[in-house]
This record gives structure tokens, sequence and C-alpha cells, in this order.
């Protein structure tokens, strides 16, 4: 692992503007963001078709297995010659070996798929969670999404019940524990802006002071 390379994992609410703090702050440092490219990129390592990382992703979660089995990532990849090779558990493998090779070539920021608990044994990484109240997150949830009311809670509701579930099946750990992140912010009481900068004043503090550069 390259001592000089900065990682910044952010787990997020749905609604609570998590995606954009972390695109704000790649921005702001200069380095890349990792969301959605994360599935291609598995793709292409693995040979699966992208199509069913994309059925298998974090937020459209609805099997009930999630709410009763767990599936702890080990670092192990199934091979192919395994009936299990396209499973969802080895779906979330291949992911979980795209994050640690990026944790150990570039600095970059990461959002979902329990990155901080994947990269929890890297020295080189500052993982985020963003959380609001639930009417922010319905407020900012209704600027991108056609739903009112009644409607809009269960959407939020069902999205961020769907996190809750891949992160408890993948990791064993309660994706909302503070003990999982470095830092914790309430983005309704921050604001997006003020979220990117105590991050990066946290960096000065945990990083920059050991003479490693972003």
């Amino acid at each position: 692992m390259s001592d000089n390379k900065i990682v910044i994992t952010i787990s997020r609410m749905y609604g609570s503007g998590g995606r954009t703090v972390a695109g704000m702050l790649s921005e702001r440092l200069g380095i890349p963001f990792y969301d959605k490219d994360l599935v291609r990129l598995a793709s292409e390592d693995s040979g699966i078709n992208e199509a069913l990382f994309v059925n298998a992703d974090e937020k459209v979660r609805n099997s009930k297995i999630f709410r009763i089995a767990k599936s702890v990532y080990n670092g192990e990849i199934i091979p192919p010659e395994s009936k299990d090779f396209t499973s969802n558990r080895n779906l979330f493998n291949f992911q979980a070996k795209i994050i640690k090779k990026l944790a150990e070539t570039e600095s970059c920021v990461i959002v979902g798929r329990c990155a901080e608990y994947v990269l929890k044994d890297y020295d080189n990484v500052l993982s985020v969670l963003i959380h609001a109240p639930l009417d922010f997150c319905y407020e900012k949830a209704a600027e991108k999404v056609s739903l009112t009311g009644r409607e809009l809670e269960d959407y939020v509701n069902r999205i961020n019940r769907q996190k809750e579930e891949y992160h408890m099946f993948y990791t064993g750990r309660p994706w909302y524990d503070a003990r999982n992140y470095d830092l914790c912010f309430d983005s309704s009481k921050l604001g997006f802006e003020r979220c990117v900068e105590e991050i990066i004043s946290y960096m000065g503090v945990r990083f920059l002071t050991r003479g490693e550069e972003v």
C-alpha cells in the first residue's frame, strides 16, 4: 500500500446529501470520485456481465434473505468453475477487490458498498457517515423524484432500510453505528459545504501532519 495515498469513504442515508458531499470533496481535492463506476470496473475485472452487478447493487436489495442471514466479507473471490461465481456474494467480492485496488494505487473518494468495512485495516483510509433527520431526507429526495406525501416517505424509508440490510449482511455490523466511522456528520445542521470543510480539516490532523499528501 502506498503511504501517500488517501482514500475517503462516504456512507450516507438516502436524502442526506452524502453523494453530493462526496462529489464536492472530490472536486475540492482534485481526486477521483467512485460510485457507480465501481460496478463497471468490477464487471471488467471479473468478466461478469455488468447488468448482474447493477441488479445486485446496494440500492435495489429487496430479498428477505438480507433480513435473516449474513455473509460477512472475508476477502475471498469465488473461482469461475464454481456455481456461485455469479452469486450476489461474489459480485460484492469483486467490487470489494476493486475498492482495495483503488486504495492501494490512488487517492480517491469512494461512496457506499461497505467500503469503510472493506478497507478497515488500511491506515490510509478516512471513513465518513453522512446522516440527517428523516424530514430533511424527504425534502431533499423530493427534489429528485416525482413523489409526494406518504409515497415519498415510503420510498426514502425503503431505500434506507435496504442500505441497512445490505450493510449488516456483508459486514455483520449496524450501518448507522458511529463506531464504524472516523467522522459522522448531520448534514441538515452543518450543510454540505461545511461537511466538506470539516473532512478536509480532519485530514490535516490525521494525515498531513505525518507528511502525507493527497
